[in-house]
This record gives structure tokens, C-alpha cells and sequence, in this order.
């Protein structure tokens, strides 16, 4: 990936986090060199959970984020998927993030495999489990199909931040628009 990381960090001036296969300090260190700001972790720290303090201890907090799956199975428990969302575990969400959070994670990007592309709306319940009883941001994602899904997932989930991609690659709706409307609905958002 570093080369890729190089090639976008000469062309973007915000911040990004990159994420995928990444399993060491070494990792990290490449990818950040070639201008990374964050990295974000799911498999391997799952497989690994001493890969995030070592990450957090080298790295610090803020440089970590926790990228994790989670799908709400038929007896209403939020359980942690590994793979790209293709493996189930036994590990309960709210737990793996609090023990992440333990270790070390400064941040949870929480993507709801039940939502994902399906345009209805954020998972609110699980978002609203981890913003409201960790004490690191977390980021929902998974499901937003309109602008007042956001609304909604930050006002009744307390997420401090919402990601999107096909509302906003097929311009179903526009990042200026988006941002015009959460300020009218009294959100803060910059502009």
C-alpha cells in the first residue's frame, strides 16, 4: 500500500486514514512515512489484540483506529465479523470495542453489516451503545441513503462522525449540500 498511500498523499490536503492487511509496527511505519495520518485495524488486531497497545505505544492513540464489522444475528446480539465481514465470531461488538479501547484504540469506525448498502439508515441501537459508553469517537457507517440519516445518527446515536460512499461516488447527494443541511439542523460541521 505505501506506494499507493504516496501517490494520494501528493494529491489530497486532508487527512486520511488507510486500512487493510496491516499486521505490524513496520506496517504502520511505512505507511505513515509515506503519508498516512491514521491507519485503522480489524482482522489482525482481532487475531492479535496485542498488536493495538504496541500500536498505540509506539504510535499513540489518535494514530489507531478500530475498524470494526458487526451484524446483528437472530437473537438481537451484535457480534464482530472478521474478513472483510465474510467470518462470524463468537465476540460480542460492544466488547471487542471496550477491550480495543483498553488497549489502546483512539477511535471506532463501526460499520453495520446489516445496513451496509442498504440505503435505510444508520444502526442506531449499536452506535448509540459504543458513542455513548466508550470514550473514544466513533464513526457509523453502513446504511446512510439520505440526509436525514445523518441527522439521526448523530442526534439520537451520538456519533461524532458518519462515513458514506455510493450516496456520494453516484452523487445521490452532494458533500456541500449535506454539510448546509446538518448546520441548519444545528449540527456542527465545518462548512
Amino acid at each position: 500500500l505505501k506506494e499507493l498511500v504516496r501517490r494520494i498523499a501528493k494529491h489530497v490536503n486532508i487527512p486520511f486514514t488507510v486500512g487493510g492487511g496491516i499486521s505490524s509496527i513496520e506496517d504502520v511505519n511505512a505507511l505513515l512515512e509515506n503519508g498516512a495520518d491514521k491507519i485503522s485495524v480489524n482482522t489482525a488486531a482481532f487475531k492479535n489484540p496485542q498488536l493495538v497497545n504496541d500500536l498505540a505505544n509506539e504510535f499513540g492513540s489518535q494514530c489507531v483506529v478500530l475498524a470494526t464489522d458487526t451484524k446483528k444475528e437472530k437473537d438481537g446480539e451484535w457480534y464482530v465479523y472478521l474478513n472483510g465481514g465474510r467470518t462470524k465470531t463468537e465476540a460480542r461488538c460492544f466488547d471487542w470495542a471496550k477491550q480495543a479501547v483498553d488497549l489502546g484504540i483512539g477511535e471506532i469506525l463501526l460499520t453495520s453489516m446489516n445496513n451496509d448498502g442498504t440505503k435505510n439508515g444508520f444502526a442506531i441501537d449499536i452506535t448509540k451503545l459504543l458513542s455513548e459508553n466508550l470514550p473514544v469517537p466513533v464513526i457509523a457507517s453502513g446504511g446512510a441513503g439520505m440526509m436525514e440519516h445523518f441527522s439521526e445518527v448523530f442526534n439520537e446515536a451520538s456519533a461524532d462522525a458518519a462515513l458514506a460512499a455510493s450516496i456520494f461516488h453516484f452523487k445521490e447527494i452532494a458533500i456541500p449540500e449535506l454539510k448546509q443541511y446538518l448546520q441548519k439542523s444545528n449540527i456542527p460541521v465545518r462548512i
